[in-house]
């Protein structure tokens, strides 16, 4: 039986706790946070009592990621698997000690959830085994999170999607170069009058051009990527990916050229068509991340999908830290001039 300890059992750690009942795989949990909830699992108030006394198999990170480097920190010396939320940490935390305390972990994962998307598995194939190279893609990835109640270090835990999207699927190990960067900062968070809520952006990856728009207060949640790729003989292959709409788990792909007589569909899929298998929902892709994990750390099974590991997750941090650092910045924005009433969201397709 795998032992299974979630660090902080909010929105994230109930998803993280359902994907894992899922698996099949006997699970036993236990559970830190600042206060014990009505679950009918063991309760630690700190980590250091938690480790020493559960001694869990899997340490799984879903506090807020303005806590993400103290909750690492303290899981130095934990020679188990780390299941750790995006972003790794913030720009404002220092790597060097958060590299340290995890040079033990049996294996890591940081929950980039589309690269379990059929499309995403699908697009990279194709990548790969048709030699195609990319010319120019362009992203847009925004949801509302304007008065969520959950703190937030900003659009860096959004962006990191489509930044590590577009490297996984056509980067062929080639990391991103920023060009340029623009940005906004608000008060949309409670976590303060001056959160980067926004950001465009220009790069490179390898001999391919990227643009893209993140941003937490975009009214209606949009995640879609656009592709214009080489093949090798030198024609253009076009491709269209759109994440989680209308609802989590429901995902499109399209790939096709362009010829005199009109588009010719080389790929296309729609799993938003197919009927979601009951205690599923909204934890699609989520469970066959966590699905790995469990086979790796019951027998060490290679997973169906690479993790991503240590290397990925701090070659994204210090991607976002150089993004934050050369935004071009606007604002702050007040939306809320006169104080707010915050919401206690539950809208599970808004929180996602």
């Amino acid at each position: 039986m795998a032992k299974v300890l979630i660090i902080g059992l909010g929105y994230a750690g109930r998803r993280f706790k359902k994907a894992f009942e899922n698996t099949g795989t006997p699970v036993e949990f236990s559970y830190v946070g600042r206060t014990r909830q009505d679950v009918p699992i063991p309760y630690y108030r700190f980590i250091d009592e938690a480790l020493e006394d559960f001694r869990p198999d899997v340490a799984v990170v879903t506090v807020p990621d303005l806590a993400h480097a103290e909750v690492l920190r303290a899981l130095s010396g934990f020679d188990g698997f780390v299941l750790a939320e995006k972003p790794l940490v913030t720009s404002g935390d220092d790597l060097t000690p958060v590299e340290s305390a995890l040079r033990k972990v049996s294996g890591f994962c940081m929950d980039l959830v589309e690269r379990y998307a059929e499309t995403t598995m699908l697009l990279r194939d194709l990548v790969r085994e048709d030699g195609l190279t990319l010319v120019r893609a362009h992203f847009t990835w925004g949801k509302d999170r304007i008065n969520d109640h959950r703190p937030t270090s900003g659009v860096s835990s959004e962006i990191i999607h489509p930044l590590d999207l577009l490297q996984w699927i056509c980067g062929a190990g080639t990391p991103m170069s920023l060009e340029t960067v623009l940005g906004v900062r608000s008060d949309f968070s409670v976590s303060g009058h001056d959160v980067l809520d926004s950001v465009a952006i220009s790069a490179r990856l390898g001999s391919g051009v990227v643009s893209g728009y993140s941003s937490f207060v975009n009214i209606t949640r949009k995640r879609e990527i656009d592709f214009v790729f080489r093949d090798r003989s030198g024609d253009l292959l076009y491709a269209n990916a759109v994440y989680d709409t209308p609802v989590w788990d429901a995902d499109r792909l399209r790939v096709w050229r362009r010829t005199g007589a009109g588009d010719v569909v080389v790929h296309e899929l729609d799993t938003g068509l197919r009927a979601v298998p009951k205690g599923a929902e909204t934890v699609v892709k989520l469970g066959r991340m966590v699905d790995d994990v469990t086979r790796y750390v019951a027998s060490g099974r290679d997973p169906n999908i690479p993790f991503a590991g240590l290397s990925d997750a701090f070659a994204l941090q210090r991607l976002l830290n150089e993004m934050e650092a050369r935004a071009y910045v606007t604002g702050p924005v007040s939306y809320f001039p006169n104080g707010r009433t915050v919401l206690e969201e539950v809208d599970w397709e808004r929180l996602g």
